[in-house]
């Protein structure tokens, strides 16, 4: 993205990522669109060589610390995380009992005919907030991603989110296979 000063330099390095949903929707208040983002994730990990050290799915973004071990790299693999999952939570909202069914598909819509840079429903923006990790403390980034939850008041106890790899930092298995630091 043009004027993005968060440009993906080293494609095998870790970084820290932000993935926001496009104007801040909350779309993941519903369990049907977290579990999309886990079960790719999961995906990513076990057939992409994503490494992943952290995670949190918020209301309206996902928060990575990881890597990309792959010719793929690290640009490769937010590209078609990103389309991949987007498609998957358009097909979902088309699906499920969706009470803001035709005003999320609204949004979606919009924006992809807004820039031009999805055919029919555009989920994601563009930028990924991707801060390159190599002289920086990772563990400060994991702490900043599972506190997340806390600071948004949702729990009480990082551990207590099961949408985050704060479980896996406290012994107990999450969702999402992670390489704990």
């Amino acid at each position: 993205m043009s004027g993005d000063r968060y440009i993906i330099q080293n494609q095998n390095g870790y970084y820290f990522i932000t993935l926001t949903v496009v104007y801040w929707v909350d779309l993941f208040s519903r369990r049907e669109y977290r579990d999309i983002i886990v079960d790719s994730l999961n995906y990513c990990v076990k057939s992409k060589g994503l490494e992943l050290n952290a995670w949190v799915i918020m209301s309206n973004h996902v928060h990575l610390v990881g890597r990309i071990d792959t010719v793929l790299g690290m640009s490769g693999f937010l590209r078609d995380f990103k389309k991949y999952t987007s498609k998957q939570i358009t097909a979902a909202i088309k699906e499920i009992p969706e009470s803001r069914r035709e005003w999320l598909l609204d949004k979606f819509s919009y924006e992809a005919r807004r820039t031009g840079r999805a055919k029919y429903y555009k989920v994601w923006k563009d930028s990924n907030h991707a801060i390159d990790l190599t002289n920086i403390d990772m563990m400060g980034k994991v702490d900043y991603v599972h506190e997340n939850p806390v600071k948004a008041g949702i729990v009480e106890e990082p551990e207590h989110y099961l949408y985050s790899s704060a479980r896996d930092y406290a012994g107990v298995d999450g969702m999402v296979k992670v390489q704990v630091i």
